[in-house]
């Protein structure tokens, strides 16, 4: 069995980890194409040095642009792949623009695709995200779902015959990051002589909280009076953005500092009193971790962290503080992304359906 794999973004790079790893092991005949659409070292190539996933096999190098723009291109740079690899199955990841035009190339194609992760909905067609998830669902010939939330909202727009419950990848690879991690302390805490526990974690990069003037001030600031350090690990964009706003991201509690390579985002939210993101994958695994979490947005796919109380949403200043200052969360056995094998699953469900 040949498997091409199209990822872009960081949050699929932790994703693809495993799904390699369980294709190795399998004598699966596995293809990775980069799109490029993250092209910033830290955020792409560190990632799958650290994730042990190795060189990828083809590199678009599509870079920045609008959505139509990077979308298109990537459309014609993969034509051109999946005519030379002509896999059995061409497997996307999560809900960017890599994702869904990976999946109308192959269905174009005739090749079949799958998508992991589907079945995630915000309901907010605001969302860029939201119309990849939709049209990538629609499009597929199989449906991983990560959760029977998930399943049920694939069932609720008649795609259940397609559909198959695995699990979350995202919590094969974390948990074996963070047994890695656990014994060690954060380099982040000792490279800005913070206390462990004794600060949060940030992350903002959504479009409606970044590209608005008036709204990004407002979340800076929000992060900037907090009751103690706060670490905002800031994405390029959100750099150029504040920039061009002439914003200043480093204001009150906030102390800037670039992203991190996977095992020390790990570390650093393990060492943390809490984190404070806009991104819907730091949220799950602040959940997982054990850490609270606060989402500036007005909506979250991964329902399950707000219902069992390890994450709350924030829109203000205000709500920001009241949610990162809030007291712990009670403990929960509770265990809605699987138990870490969603991988072996992966291989076993492709293999069944060929």
């Amino acid at each position: 069995m040949k498997i091409v794999s199209v990822v872009g973004a960081r949050p699929q790079f932790v994703k693809l980890a495993p799904i390699h790893k369980a294709f190795v092991a399998a004598g699966v005949d596995h293809v990775i194409v980069h799109t490029g659409q993250h092209y910033d070292p830290m955020l792409s190539d560190v990632f799958f040095e650290d994730l042990g996933i190795g060189t990828p096999d083809v590199h678009l190098g599509v870079g920045s642009g609008s959505h139509g723009v990077q979308t298109g291109a990537m459309l014609a740079a993969l034509d051109a792949v999946f005519d030379e690899h002509r896999p059995d199955w061409v497997l996307v990841y999560g809900d960017t623009n890599s994702t869904v035009a990976a999946a109308l190339s192959a269905v174009k194609m005739h090749i079949r695709v799958a998508h992991l992760e589907a079945g995630l909905r915000s309901f907010n067609r605001r969302m860029p995200e939201e119309h990849n998830r939709v049209l990538t669902d629609h499009a597929a010939d199989l449906l991983l779902a990560p959760t029977q939330v998930a399943v049920d909202h694939l069932a609720a727009e008649g795609l259940a015959e397609r559909t198959v419950l695995v699990g979350d990848v995202m919590t094969d690879v974390l948990f074996t990051v963070r047994d890695e991690v656990s014994s060690r302390p954060s380099p982040l805490v000792e490279d800005l002589g913070l206390a462990a526990g004794g600060h949060y974690i940030a992350t903002i990069h959504r479009a409606e909280n970044t590209d608005d003037p008036a709204r990004l001030a407002e979340v800076v600031a929000g992060l900037g009076a907090l009751d103690r350090p706060v670490v905002l690990l800031a994405h390029p964009r959100v750099v150029a953005k504040a920039e061009a706003h002439g914003i200043s991201l480093s204001q009150g509690a906030v102390v800037v500092h670039p992203p991190l390579a996977y095992p020390e985002l790990v570390a650093a939210m393990l060492s943390s009193a809490g984190v404070v993101t806009d991104s819907g994958g730091l949220q799950k695994e602040a959940f997982l971790l054990g850490v609270p979490c606060t989402t500036v947005r007005t909506e979250t796919e991964w329902v399950e962290t707000v219902e069992l109380g390890w994450n709350v949403l924030a829109q203000d200043a205000e709500e920001i503080a009241r949610g990162a200052g809030r007291p712990r969360p009670e403990p929960t056995d509770a265990a809605p992304y699987g138990d870490g094998r969603a991988a072996e699953r992966v291989v076993q469900v492709l293999q069944d359906w060929s």
